[in-house]
């Protein structure tokens, strides 16, 4: 049965509110980089009760599924030192990512050393930016980094309309606007992860160095950030302008279309973790699906990359496509 988040509080009925709440704007510090001590799923969210929401039965792990802290994701969690807490919240990265030995045998060699697993959340503005690391040599979650964003050309009225409709049906309309920061902010913090793991020099001001965005489309890079980017008034960084978009890889490898992640994950018998359309879930699922065609024998390559000289030219590198 799926775990919803009133069920989850009804079992926490003897923790107090501040338990449930591991946020304190007095005490609270932010981490850049999360140790990798963190896992994907929702956070004072929850699989919801609909078909879009499925538990873990069949996960490799005898762990009772739980969700995710969003603080915790965010360098804001203030109570990894309660046992309630801790006992209501996942704070371990990789729990829902762990593979078997016998998974490695098809496993070939990559061309590059990390994939960054992005989607997006926000159809006016981001509202959510999560990122996961994966090694591209042996599958394994590396780190995560993850922020809710605040829009920054809507009025208050109109920003909580579109937090309630977005995220208040899941249960995280509350972390979400504890936590949210400015696009730019964000991507400052971004630049800042990106070095710690070598990944991005922004002096040289150049692409990622051995690694690549993986998306489930072309909508979040081509589209999406480049609008952000122009609403926030900056200029879109050269990192953001190659990708590559897991529907284009999945149509090639497996020589048959795929629409959207719920068909893919179907056809690939993946069941969906946590709360669709939340970003962290759905980057916990994309990059589930990536490492399921790692193992099949997949070679993910760039499929898209924009002109640096002209970045609103974008290249689509595969003949067959989405």
């Amino acid at each position: 049965m799926a775990i919803s988040r009133t069920s989850l509080l009804r079992q926490s009925a003897a923790a107090s509110l501040s338990s449930l709440n591991p946020f304190s704007m007095s005490s609270f510090t932010l981490s850049l980089r999360p140790k990798c001590r963190f896992s994907l799923s929702a956070s004072l969210s929850t699989q919801g009760s609909t078909s879009s929401s499925v538990e873990p039965t069949s996960l490799k792990t005898s762990h009772r599924w739980k969700p995710m802290c969003l603080y915790y994701t965010q360098g804001k969690c203030t109570k990894m030192d309660d046992p309630i807490h801790l006992e209501s919240f996942n704070h371990d990265c990789s729990r829902e990512l762990r593979l078997s030995a016998a998974e490695f045998k098809k496993l070939r060699s990559q061309q590059l050393d990390y994939f960054l697993v992005l989607d997006l959340e926000g159809k006016v503005e981001i509202l959510e930016f999560p990122v996961l690391m994966v090694d591209a040599r042996n599958m394994q979650v590396v780190d995560l980094f993850h922020r809710f964003v605040r829009p920054s050309a809507m009025s208050e009225q109109r920003l909580n309309e579109y937090i309630e409709g977005k995220y208040g049906k899941i249960g995280v309309d509350r972390v979400w606007h504890d936590t949210a920061i400015s696009f730019n902010e964000v991507i400052q913090q971004f630049e800042a992860w990106m070095a710690q793991h070598h990944l991005w020099r922004k002096e040289l001001n150049e692409r990622l160095n051995r690694a690549a965005f993986v998306t489930c489309g072309n909508w979040d890079l081509k589209t999406k950030v480049p609008q952000q980017c122009k609403v926030s008034r900056m200029k879109l960084p050269s990192y953001f302008t190659e990708w590559i978009n897991l529907k284009d890889v999945y149509l090639n490898f497996y020589q048959r279309r795929a629409t959207g992640m719920l068909t893919m994950m179907k056809e690939l018998q993946i069941p969906l973790l946590g709360s669709h359309h939340l970003g962290i879930d759905d980057t916990k699922n994309i990059a589930r699906m990536l490492q399921h065609m790692l193992t099949d024998g997949a070679l993910l390559q760039i499929t898209a990359r924009r002109n640096l000289d002209s970045p609103e030219n974008v290249e689509f590198l595969y003949k067959n496509r989405i």
